[in-house]
């Protein structure tokens, strides 16, 4: 197979978002450490541009942000805007133009909810199904469908779509399920590129002991176990990127390098975030995570791989396994498992790369 020259990443690399910046940057770094000339096809939507404003602002709709929160999170957005150009990223092209992105020897689609009909502004979008790119192949990494079911199918135009690809691997069953079923392939399962190509591990700084809260909307009893949790244990809670009123301290404002930063510090990590449970993972920290609905697939999948899923919390666990949970080190078998597993991603990409 004649070797990639020219890469092409399509994937959410503009979302207001730590998991998806992350995920875009780790896969074109990874990618561009092994020698390849890999950037990110940079897409722009005026729709999506919009709708990321709006969530960055009022993130947990129903419920408004209080105005006081604004400036906040709007020092939040400059430095995700200043993250992103930072990027290697090709020239810009409308999204529904996808023949202007240019030519490549291999265009990958993914990580991330790439072909989640369900986005509320990416779903259904015919470029992230291989639809007008100018390359000689086109494959995909560690793509998902979200939390659009295995059981509820894929159009068969869709599916035609996605056999036009030189090669498919998703990071979740659901995803494979799923593509088993209505493309009749069976895909590989990968990492997530923050755990195929993880950024470096470092520190926060912060002197006093904390636990790193990383999401939004969290149900009362899990507020009230973590709560008691800290309190017993003499840590402070420190929520990143979004208000939790339940913290001590609110690091709304906080970039994605600071984000990776303050899990890196942390004592432990309490989250129902996907990438919450990724960086936890990386950077070797004790979490517990209640997934919700809408994070269900891809949370349940990654920590029963990694031989996490003790780690996910319902409201029937016990208190008394929160101590576990979140004040005794990640079992030694977790980091040997992500190992086996970034060894199987890397063949993977092997016979993608050439």
């Amino acid at each position: 197979m004649v070797t990639a020259r020219r890469i092409g990443i399509l994937t959410f690399h503009r979302c207001i978002n730590y998991g998806s910046y992350w995920q875009a940057r780790c896969l074109a770094e990874g990618l561009r450490r092994m020698g390849y000339d890999a950037e990110l096809l940079d897409h722009d939507s005026p729709a999506a541009t919009r709708a990321e404003w709006r969530c960055a602002f009022q993130p947990q709709l129903p419920w408004r942000t209080p105005r006081t929160d604004y400036p906040r999170y709007a020092a939040k957005t400059r430095r995700f805007l200043a993250a992103f150009d930072a990027l290697p990223l090709s020239r810009r092209f409308p999204i529904d133009r996808p023949e202007q992105a240019g030519p490549y020897d291999l265009v990958l689609v993914g990580s991330d909810e790439v072909w989640n009909f369900r986005h509320p502004w990416y779903g259904a979008k015919p470029i992230f199904f291989g639809e007008g790119l100018q390359a000689e192949r086109i494959a995909s990494y560690a793509a998902s469908f979200g939390n659009h079911g295995a059981d509820e199918g894929m159009d068969p135009a869709w599916a035609e779509r996605l056999r036009g690809f030189a090669s498919l691997s998703v990071r979740d069953e659901n995803s494979r399920a799923l593509i088993r079923q209505s493309v009749g392939e069976d895909p590989a399962l990968v990492l997530d590129p923050c755990l195929q190509f993880p950024p470096p591990r470092g520190a926060a700084g912060v002197e006093k002991p904390y636990v790193a809260v990383y999401g939004h909307s969290f149900q009362d009893w899990f507020q009230h176990a973590v709560r008691r949790w800290a309190d017993r244990a003499g840590y402070r809670l420190i929520s990143i990127g979004y208000r939790n009123d339940w913290a001590d301290e609110q690091r709304i404002e906080a970039g994605p390098e600071e984000f990776s930063a303050l899990i890196a510090g942390a004592a432990s990590v309490a989250t129902n975030f996907f990438h919450g449970c990724v960086f936890a993972l990386h950077h070797r920290r004790p979490f517990v995570c209640v997934p919700s609905h809408y994070r269900f697939n891809k949370v349940s999948d990654l920590t029963l791989r990694v031989g996490a899923e003790r780690h996910l919390v319902t409201e029937e666990t016990p208190h008394h396994h929160y101590a576990e949970l979140l004040g005794t080190p990640l079992d030694d078998g977790i980091g040997a498992k992500i190992a086996a597993l970034r060894e199987q991603s890397s063949r993977y990409l092997a016979t993608v790369l050439g």
